[in-house]
């Protein structure tokens, strides 16, 4: 897991989802985990977790923190510019259809972000772990509050109160893309919450115990639905073997 240092916060996480061209995702892993973490790192960024949609064989999940935008764009120029990518860049981008899926997210509270450096990272090569991974994207209106509110004020201790304690909770970075070299999402106003489970099995468990609370059944799951512009989307997610979440 990320160090969550108070000090050391990280106020900017991208999540990014990647459509890659078909049966190359174990070739992008292979390559992603041996040479470009941490280059990544290196630079002042976080690679915090890299996954496979268990949804599409053809679709690779990551995401990545800075301590803040100023230090997103350093650390993005840095990387893009150097010699790692340079050299692995080109194997890299020639795995993938479309990059372009990103979303630019700050922590719902001071207590739902991750902290910037790794205490331990399984080396290259280590067995991907036997975990599930669920990150929810919900969608709002532009401008409104009112759903992330509810997020956070709502589901997030319901979460909890039910056995599935978040690993972290954010909500959209409306501050101005500092790298437009890497297009973001913009327009957006989400949620995301990711939970961590020991397998699916676990994982629908605790929706079921969720949705049977009261507070979730009659008050928290029927605001948020009013609030949203969509349904949600939730990606199930199996980590690879140097993954931080877990």
């Amino acid at each position: 897991m990320p160090s969550t240092d108070p000090v050391r916060r990280l106020a900017v996480v991208e999540l990014r989802q990647y459509t890659l061209r078909p049966g190359r995702r174990d070739d992008l892993i292979e390559l992603f985990d041996r040479e470009l973490i941490e280059t990544q790192e290196e630079t002042g960024m976080a690679v915090l977790g890299q996954f496979r949609d268990l949804d599409d064989p053809d679709r690779f999940v990551w995401l990545r923190g800075f301590p803040d935008m100023a230090a997103r764009h350093d650390a993005l120029t840095a990387f893009y510019g150097g010699t790692a990518w340079g050299r692995h860049g080109p194997r890299a981008n020639a795995t993938m259809a479309d990059s372009d899926d990103v979303l630019l997210l700050r922590p719902l509270t001071d207590d739902t972000g991750f902290g910037p450096a790794p205490s331990t990272r399984p080396g290259p090569g280590t067995p991907a772990p036997e975990r599930f991974v669920s990150a929810t994207v919900w969608s709002f209106p532009p401008g409104r509050t009112d759903g992330t509110a509810l997020i956070r004020d709502g589901l997030l201790p319901l979460l909890s109160a039910t056995g599935a304690a978040p690993l972290a909770a954010f909500g959209t970075e409306t501050a101005p893309n500092t790298f437009p070299r890497l297009p973001v999402r913009t327009g957006e106003n989400v949620a995301v919450v990711l939970t961590s489970h020991p397998d699916e099995s676990a994982h629908q468990r605790h929706l079921v115990a969720l949705r049977a609370h009261p507070a979730a059944r009659e008050e928290v799951l029927p605001g948020i639905e009013r609030a949203q512009t969509a349904a949600p989307k939730s990606l199930r997610l199996a980590p690879t073997g140097r993954s931080l979440l877990s």
